[in-house]
């Protein structure tokens, strides 16, 4: 239940953080508002059975998600000659484009090489900002976060597998005691599936196709692998890399952008926290994808109840299920002294949130971090080493 918790939480606190970016960076690029809301359920209905899949193959937390820098990549590049259909067409590429990434090896060797207390730094880098919202939202609505941060406070030092869970049921309740306008009543359950033929056009394959495949593996998949290797988790990469470009693929008709490896997600899920039991977490990935699978299909009624919500108030409950990951994280990343600088720098770059040709912070950390590393490496000096084998074999005679 602990697990299954997790998951659910993940699942919520996924869907809620980011799905207005994706409701807006398809309607950016000519989707009408039927044809959004199509692409929000086929994304959901594409990381359930996805997560649910690869939870029960690998027996691990494979968490999975929507490209949410993907989708802000449509938000800045707007409509595109041949409309939405180009748009789609454009989907259907760069799910080629991830699904011939993983048939080739060098993705996952570049992931390997990358050096744990790096891919520490990298994660207290990403959720650094979230961890934060708790104290915004106690300034900014108070009556509505302070009974959500006790009651995280109060079940954290009795019953700790159930701190972020209360906190979630008691953020639902003063939503819902709070809210105004009538958002729950006039919600829907009926799901809205469009299909949309996809149509080939060069300029939304260059505007769209390729960098939303660049954004994807290096925002979303290279940060989640080496999310999962912070908590001792090394999932193959290539099946992981055809999957989710397979259902991807399928997802683009019906308008929906690209999957991929979750990592914010995939902190809730694979820390110690979701179970005590690294070979049991992957139970909150199938309930994370069962939880999608119910958003993607009620999607009305959730999206109701996240839009009567200050958008502060989603982003605190996040913020609480991460503390622990964000100190475990940090922990990871300057214990050791050796590569201590190289790892401040990753964290330094990730957490300034700077976006560099519609690639997000995440990675252009690790590319500092990692340069810091060469420039900061030396080699002992050969004069030095000669001494050093000198004195031992003085020692030894």
């Amino acid at each position: 239940m602990q697990a299954v918790m997790a998951g659910l939480v993940s699942a919520v606190v996924g869907y809620a953080s980011s799905f207005t970016v994706v409701l807006a960076g398809l309607r950016a690029i000519g989707a009408t508002p039927g044809q959004a809301a199509s692409g929000l359920l086929a994304l959901c209905c594409g990381i359930g059975a996805t997560a649910i899949f690869l939870g029960l193959r690998y027996r691990m937390p494979i968490s999975i998600a929507w490209s949410t820098p993907g989708a802000a990549l449509l938000l800045a590049t707007g409509p595109v000659p041949g409309g939405f259909p180009a748009a789609v067409g454009a989907f259907v590429v760069c799910a080629a484009l991830i699904v011939l990434a993983g048939l080739s090896p060098w993705p996952a060797r570049a992931i390997a090489a990358i050096p744990r207390p790096i891919a520490s730094a990298m994660l207290a880098g990403v959720i650094l900002s979230l961890c934060t919202a708790p104290v915004r939202a106690v300034v900014d609505v108070p009556l509505l976060a302070v009974p959500v941060v006790l009651t995280w406070a109060v079940l954290q030092r009795y019953v700790r597998q159930w701190a972020v869970p209360g906190a979630l049921v008691v953020a639902v309740v003063a939503i819902a005691v709070h809210g105004t306008g009538g958002g729950l009543s006039s919600a829907t359950l009926r799901p809205a599936v469009e299909l949309t033929v996809p149509t080939l056009s060069l300029s939304a394959l260059v505007s769209i196709a390729v960098p939303l495949f660049l954004v994807t593996l290096a925002a979303q998949n290279v940060p989640g692998m080496a999310v999962m290797s912070t908590y001792g988790y090394a999932p193959p990469l290539r099946p992981l890399l055809v999957t989710t470009g397979l259902a991807s693929a399928v997802a683009a008709p019906f308008g929906g952008h690209a999957l991929n490896l979750a990592a914010i997600t995939a902190a809730l899920t694979a820390g110690p926290d979701t179970h005590p039991d690294p070979g049991r977490r992957w139970i909150a990935t199938v309930a994370l994808g069962a939880g999608q699978l119910a958003l993607g299909l009620g999607a009305g009624l959730a999206m109701a109840l996240v839009l009567l919500s200050p958008p502060v108030l989603v982003t605190a409950v996040a913020g609480l299920a991460l503390l622990s990951a964000l100190g475990s994280s940090l922990a990871g990343a300057v214990t050791e002294p050796e590569g201590r600088e190289a790892a401040v720098v990753t964290f330094v770059v990730t957490a300034s949130g700077m976006t560099i040709l519609s690639i997000g912070a995440a990675f252009w950390g690790l590319v500092a971090g990692g340069l810091t590393a060469l420039l900061l490496h030396r080699r002992p000096a050969p004069v030095k080493a000669d001494q050093e084998r000198h004195e031992v074999a003085e020692q030894r005679t």
